[in-house]
């Protein structure tokens, strides 16, 4: 009798524009009521992490389009960025490695796999290995080779860079009482992406501030927007949810 409420979780740098037509989207398709919650917030809510409380919280979401940077203080995000890089770029990187280095074509459920089962960005020992399989682009036969997890950290190297700077941006724009906080409690990693080996302790090493993954990171985002829909009431009154 009564149609549902929608709460969609967006990037943190979208525009009112795109926001907008999220909503549009959403009561078209028969919700009553679109509101909007950024990434970031979600997770932060999904990892548990003392939101409302005065002290920062930093979390880095890395999706599979974007990477969500934001601290968070008082149940609002105080300072976010959000960058263009994200899983499906780790992927893209390690397809052109292969293709550029092997004159061999993989797809992209190959690639997810070589970067889930030896993707690392810090060195570790000892090195692993992984055959690969694809399409011979000179001969265009099917070709195996052997792929290490040394040759797959450099073909990440970039994206990986081009993460670890933005949040050193976001750590240097930090207002200092609540850098403070973040040097205390550390900042946390959600999404897919922060599992890739290594990827916490390249982070700590390059902001020198503690780095821990969530411990249900693959879904914090969703756990985060379903607990957001069940308290939203008291989530309303904060500055977290935007509705049209």
């Amino acid at each position: 009798m009564f149609p549902p409420t929608a709460l969609i979780c967006v990037p943190s740098g979208v525009t009112n524009v795109e926001r907008r037509a999220v909503c549009k989207a959403a009561r078209e398709a028969g919700f009553g009521r679109a509101m909007t919650i950024e990434e970031p917030m979600a997770a932060a809510i999904g990892c548990g992490l003392p939101i409302a409380n005065p002290g920062g919280n930093m979390i880095v979401d890395i999706g599979g389009g974007t990477t969500d940077i934001a601290v968070i203080s008082l149940g609002g995000i105080v300072l976010s960025q959000s960058l263009r890089v994200g899983g499906n770029k780790l992927d893209d990187a390690i397809v052109r490695h292969i293709k550029n280095t092997y004159n061999l074509l993989i797809g992209d459920a190959t690639a997810e796999e070589i970067k889930m089962r030896i993707g690392t960005a810090y060195p570790i020992d000892p090195e692993l290995t992984m055959n690969v399989r694809g399409r011979d682009l000179v001969a265009g036969l099917p070709r195996t080779l052997e792929v290490s997890s040394e040759e797959v950290r450099a073909a990440l190297s970039e994206p990986v860079r081009l993460i670890a700077e933005k949040v050193c941006a976001v750590l240097e724009d930090t207002p200092p009482e609540l850098s403070s906080d973040i040097i205390e409690r550390g900042i946390t990693l959600t999404g897919g992406g922060a599992l890739l080996r290594g990827l916490d302790q390249l982070l700590q090493r390059v902001t020198d501030v503690p780095v821990k993954v969530a411990e249900n990171a693959l879904n914090s985002v969703a756990i985060g927007c379903g607990r957001a829909l069940e308290e939203l009431d008291a989530i309303e009154k904060s500055a977290a949810v935007t509705y049209e």
